[in-house]
């Protein structure tokens, strides 16, 4: 495991780029019909003053996304497709780096819409920071009540454990970006994504670009609308993964990883201890003072339901029916719990061949 952390005071500015260089979009792309060409939409309406081109890694979809990606590419030549075959994130990320033209690059995902601004405003921060990447915050939007409640859990600190780019905070040096609009020197210098990091590449990737001594920069006046997963099994198994990952990142780099990354595992197995210490009170075999001891180890999980409840009756992040209160205290435990046990599993055997296969098998289908 690695120890050393870059410090914020040895960084330097990344190397200037005129703002009418271009800039590069690149986007992995994996049966994402339903989301495609509005992501695409928002990419082109971009307000940059240079020349602009969105370049999709294609995945091996099974829904159509791929034939509507052509469709696209044929109707607008700044659409640039390249080959995905492994469906890899990085894979895909660095193949469409590697068929970019422009100075910068800005990732974006199938999932995400883009307001007109947001690539002028970021190029801005780039210049004014003389930072290597800049990202904002996530905002995540649904369409339907679990969706909903999905989004309301990433708006959430207690949904995703409060990082800025979910909860918002000052402008100032980060860990992570999320997305990310990156200098291309800078990537080409770091050597782009580990393709041996399936889940988790960019906070990876930002850990080298801070040892290579530049910075990386959160921007809270930069949004991003984020569609999350539609239905329960797809987010089981999306935090399934991210867990199993956070895990491998944590046997590789050690106590760089932010201690709020051991909250889902701590509460999965504080779930177990108290499974069994109900089973063992209810048959008898812990009983008088010490089973009235051991009932303090009952008292976080009350608090935990209690803040869950507070979550998903509160008016915040939008939706107020019944159904969407409802989804929101069965979302945020699923979340947590598919987290930690992913995350169990991975330090035990490692991440391996671990895939997130929330976006295999065909078109999505939203809850009711």
């Amino acid at each position: 495991m690695h120890s050393e952390e870059p410090d914020p005071a040895d960084a330097h500015d990344a190397p200037p780029v005129p703002p009418t260089a271009g800039v590069s979009f690149v986007m992995p792309v994996l049966n994402e019909r339903d989301y495609l060409a509005r992501a695409v939409q928002t990419v082109l309406a971009q307000e940059v003053d240079g020349p602009r081109e969105l370049v999709l890694a294609l995945g091996p979809s099974t829904d159509g996304t791929s034939e509507l990606a052509r469709d696209l590419a044929a109707a607008d030549e700044r659409i640039v497709l390249v080959d995905n075959p492994r469906a890899d994130i990085p894979v895909g990320l660095n193949a469409a780096i590697s068929a970019s033209r422009y100075p910068t690059v800005i990732r974006v995902d199938a999932h995400s819409e883009l307001d007109p601004g947001y690539a002028r405003d970021a190029l801005a921060t780039l210049e004014r920071t003389g930072a290597a990447n800049v990202g904002g915050i996530m905002h995540a939007e649904g369409r339907t009540p679990f969706q909903r409640a999905v989004a309301r859990a990433y708006n959430s600190p207690v949904g995703l454990g409060g990082g800025a780019y979910h909860s918002g905070g000052a402008e100032s040096e980060a860990e992570s970006a999320y997305l990310g609009v990156m200098r291309r020197s800078v990537l080409d210098e770091v050597g782009g994504f580990d393709e041996s990091i399936r889940r988790g590449e960019d906070w990876e990737l930002n850990l080298r670009i801070r040892q290579a001594g530049y910075r990386v920069w959160f921007d809270p006046a930069l949004s991003v609308t984020y569609w999350p997963r539609e239905s329960w099994t797809r987010l089981v198994r999306q935090f399934f993964a991210t867990g199993t990952w956070r895990a491998e990142l944590v046997r590789r780099f050690g106590r760089r990883n932010s201690i709020r990354f051991f909250a889902p595992p701590a509460l999965l197995v504080l779930v177990v201890l108290a499974l069994v210490l109900a089973v063992l009170q209810l048959t008898g075999v812990v009983h008088g003072l010490l089973s009235i001891a051991l009932s303090v180890l009952y008292l976080p999980l009350i608090a935990y339901v209690l803040l869950v409840l507070a979550v998903a009756l509160s008016r915040s992040g939008g939706g107020d029916t019944l159904r969407d209160k409802v989804w929101t205290a069965a979302v945020l435990p699923t979340m947590h719990l598919a987290w930690g046990a992913g995350f169990l599993a991975g330090i035990v055997r490692g991440a391996g061949e671990t895939v997130d296969t929330s976006r295999l098998g065909g078109r999505n289908t939203p809850l009711p």
